[in-house]
């Protein structure tokens, strides 16, 4: 009897002794105003492990953090030049791309987790899932994935920071992760992976919120629900603006 309730309560003390994140992030909104130039996010926390601390003899621990943006719909064109000009000579769409990807980990992630895991839990660039709405063969479906990312990468949007979170006692964990001036508004996540020994033995996710504030704010939501009176009022102010410029410059 006692050997079948031991049976019967292995695996809730096996998933007991497993390891809890405890994620926290500096700012949980961002506000973009007209003289926003970008900022920086401190992600932390702790690994809570059975006892207060790491198991004696147990291989250390490396913390992953993944901060997404908000999924969006995007072609990739590919350019060919044609008797010196270059024009469009191909395209593909994604139905689902990240706006804003970034990876920071304690060590290369090459290092930490094999390719199939990367690809399942999208560590690093080389493992996102970007979702071809087109039945392209996969060398052009890889060729313009390698476009979309190098061009995101360029701009700040995509990068990846091996060495950036900092392991303290085991225990403790820290990054930075920069955000540029250009980044897209939204619901972002801040993802955190505890991996040993090529597994990911916890995970925990963070929100964020990025959204543009005072005059930046009123025009976009204007924009977004008011379309039709927004562009009538774009044209009638460009006009005025460009009728006094007409007179300013006929008194001049």
């Amino acid at each position: 009897m006692r050997r079948a309730a031991l049976l019967l309560a292995a695996p809730l003390l096996t998933a007991q002794a497993k390891p809890v994140l405890v994620p926290d992030v500096s700012q949980r909104n961002i506000e973009i105003a007209y003289s926003f130039t970008g900022a920086e996010l401190l992600l932390f926390g702790a690994i809570l492990y059975p006892g207060g601390r790491l198991p004696r003899g147990a291989a250390p621990t490396d913390v992953v953090i993944v901060v997404k943006g908000p999924t969006q719909s995007i072609v990739i064109r590919e350019k060919e030049k044609v008797a010196g000009i270059w024009v469009n000579a191909g395209k593909l769409r994604y139905r689902s791309a990240p706006s804003f990807y970034a990876v920071a980990s304690s060590r290369p992630l090459d290092r930490l987790v094999d390719a199939r895991t990367r690809a399942i839990y999208e560590l690093g660039l080389d493992g996102l899932q970007l979702s071809p709405a087109s039945a392209a063969p996969a060398p052009v479906q890889d060729r313009f994935t390698r476009g979309l990312v190098e061009q995101r990468t360029r701009t700040g949007l995509f990068y990846e920071a091996p060495g950036a979170v900092e392991i303290t006692d085991g225990v403790l964990y820290r990054a930075r992760v920069a955000i540029p001036a250009r980044v897209p508004v939204g619901r972002f996540t801040a993802e955190t992976f505890l991996i040993r020994d090529g597994r990911v033995l916890a995970a925990a996710v963070r929100d964020i919120d990025i959204r543009k504030s005072g005059l930046e704010r009123f025009v976009a939501q204007a924009a977004d629900r008011h379309s039709i009176l927004y562009g009538l009022s774009a044209v009638a102010l460009s006009v005025l603006l460009g009728w006094a410029a007409g007179r300013w410059a006929a008194r001049g």
